[in-house]
């Protein structure tokens, strides 16, 4: 079976795109094994789907989804305000940047895969043929381009995989570090106001992502695993938006200051506007589940918002109250 799943992942274009369902090429690989169709990989085109069938002894398939010719991303970056959500989502480290400074592509690494597309807020990144592959005027060009790719792509999401799993275990023995310090009583969350909008970012692009995904897939199966999956990604981001409005506005003896209840404000506020967001996008897509989530998620903003403004004005001067 490894070796089967070995050579099916060298046929496989690495472009970690997740458009055949999976969270990158070495999973399709795997699924594949399993007797997962063999047509979902629209980068790697007929091409790949005859060669799956060679090596599984299936029959040739039509593409699920029409043939894509190789990409790369462009980053207008004039427009790009320094979010870091595109940084976030690339699955092979293609981009570079800071929080609040501009975006770049490096478009030797970049493999096409568009999920640095769907999170930008502000719309300015482009997919365009890659250069590498516009240039190649013979089809053996071509296949040295689509190796070098095929590459490229493996090692850099396996060293982005790696750093992430470290990077988690480093939080985890922080975290662990931190509540042992603590003391036992102690009613403080566990993680900071910051730290937790920081998590709810992340978890609300994996939403996006498995959102998108859903709305595109035509197998039944996979849409139901993929409702199954943003149904446990929602019930997250309303925790997360629990234990935010608790970091924010702590229920303990001690009453907060004016400051401490305008942040709780100002949290609640955020919350509503992302759910009428995501309200907006759902009504756009004609998805009657995440419409109805939507719809409860500004229930439940709007009910933090009017606890939080009242709470507010409960404490301010008695000669005005805040806006």
């Amino acid at each position: 079976m490894q070796r089967l799943i070995d050579a099916i992942d060298a046929e496989l274009p690495q472009t970690q795109c997740g458009k055949c369902g999976q969270p990158g090429c070495r999973p399709y690989a795997e699924a594949i094994a399993n007797g997962e169709a063999i047509n979902r990989c629209p980068p790697g085109g007929e091409r790949t789907v005859a060669r799956l069938a060679a090596l599984t002894g299936r029959p040739v398939m039509a593409l699920e989804q029409p043939a894509q010719s190789p990409l790369t991303a462009y980053i207008r970056e004039d427009e790009c305000i320094g979010c870091t959500k595109c940084i976030q989502a690339c699955p092979v480290d293609a981009i570079l940047g800071a929080a609040k400074q501009m975006h770049t592509v490096i478009v030797d690494q970049c493999t096409g895969c568009e999920l640095c597309v769907a999170p930008c807020p502000v719309d300015c990144i482009d997919l365009l043929p890659h250069p590498q592959w516009q240039a190649a005027s013979s089809e053996s060009q071509q296949q040295r381009y689509l190796d070098y790719r095929a590459d490229q792509g493996r090692k850099r999401f396996d060293a982005r995989q790696r750093r992430l799993a470290a990077q988690a275990e480093a939080k985890r023995e922080r975290r662990a570090a931190r509540l042992t310090r603590a003391a036992p009583a102690s009613a403080a969350p566990a993680l900071s106001a910051s730290a937790l909008r920081a998590n709810r970012v992340r978890l609300a692009a994996a939403l996006k992502r498995l959102t998108r995904q859903q709305q595109n897939s035509d197998d039944d199966a996979q849409r139901e695993a993929l409702t199954a999956r943003i149904a446990e990604h929602q019930a997250q981001l309303d925790d997360l938006d629990r234990q935010l409005g608790q970091a924010q506005a702590p229920s303990t003896p001690r009453t907060p200051g004016l400051q401490q209840k305008r942040m709780a404000v100002n949290a609640a506020e955020q919350s509503l506007r992302k759910a009428r967001q995501q309200l907006a996008h759902a009504e756009r897509q004609h998805d009657a589940a995440a419409q109805a989530s939507a719809h409860a998620q500004i229930d439940r903003a709007s009910a933090m918002l009017e606890q939080a403004r009242a709470a507010l004005a409960s404490q301010s001067p008695s000669h005005g109250q805040p806006s």
